[in-house]
């Protein structure tokens, strides 16, 4: 399987480290930013910048080149995944499947929560100084999944209806995000609930960024072949999600 590769910082140069031991992929090409494609490929990585990614799914579609997206700092909900129906497409703002784990456990902390009409939940996250987007995109990923499980914590269905939501929300309603950016970190992600008896706090610490580059091969050879828009929640769905299986509110999933 011949890869291509958009992007050549921290996750896709391991990404391009670890397919040279791999028996079933070559790397066909790792781009810097603005540098084109060089000859066909299987599947493509982007692992580039936000504003650099409609650019190369547009290329993926043309090219009818299946694709991985494990950039942040862009607007998903832009695309028309209708347009994007004849290809794969695999979004991911993580490459772990322990994240994909604690997404679950997100879930059912919020369920846990939702009990407690004064226990208050937040997310914690550090990573490296140079990394640019804040809150990251796995920190939003956890939120979205503990405001499922509590729906207190809902977001407003038009934030411009309530020009600044995160301050006029009262305390019981608002869940903070709270990002640190500083030295080499590699990421690290807390979900905390605070009640008045009681603190749960349940973490994450990615110790080497090889973890993300193996859940990207993981995507990669998962993605091939398959039509429409996905997320790596649905790879992690035929891995782990058995163990999630109980009922939520009202008996179902």
């Amino acid at each position: 399987m011949r890869v291509g590769i958009f992007g050549n910082g921290r996750l896709g140069s391991a990404v391009a480290r670890l397919i040279a031991a791999e028996s079933d992929m070559e790397l066909a090409w790792a781009l810097d930013k603005g540098e084109s494609p060089r000859g066909p490929v299987d599947v493509a990585l982007d692992a580039s910048v936000g504003p650099a990614v409609a650019g190369h799914l547009a290329w993926a579609r043309a090219s009818q080149v299946d694709m991985v997206v494990g950039t942040t700092g862009w607007d998903a909900s832009a695309l028309d995944p209708a347009e994007y129906a004849s290809i794969g497409v695999l979004v991911a703002p993580n490459f772990s499947l322990a994240v994909a784990y604690l997404k679950r456990v997100a879930l059912s902390l919020g369920r846990f929560a939702a009990l407690d009409s004064r226990a208050d939940l937040s997310v914690l996250e550090r990573h490296h100084r140079a990394k640019i987007d804040a809150p990251s995109g796995t920190a939003k990923l956890l939120a979205a999944a503990l405001r499922e499980g509590c729906p207190r914590y809902a977001e407003p269905k038009s934030r411009a209806a309530v020009p600044d939501a995160s301050a006029s929300s009262s305390p019981e309603t608002r869940l903070q995000i709270v990002s640190v950016r500083g030295g080499s970190e590699v990421g690290y992600h807390e979900l905390r609930l605070e009640a008045d008896a009681e603190a749960l706090v349940i973490s994450h610490e990615a110790k080497s960024r090889d973890i993300f580059a193996q859940g990207a091969l993981q995507a990669l050879r998962w993605i091939r072949g398959k039509k429409g828009f996905f997320s790596f929640d649905d790879l992690a769905d035929e891995l782990i999600s058995p163990l999630f299986l109980a009922p939520g509110p009202g008996g179902s999933r």
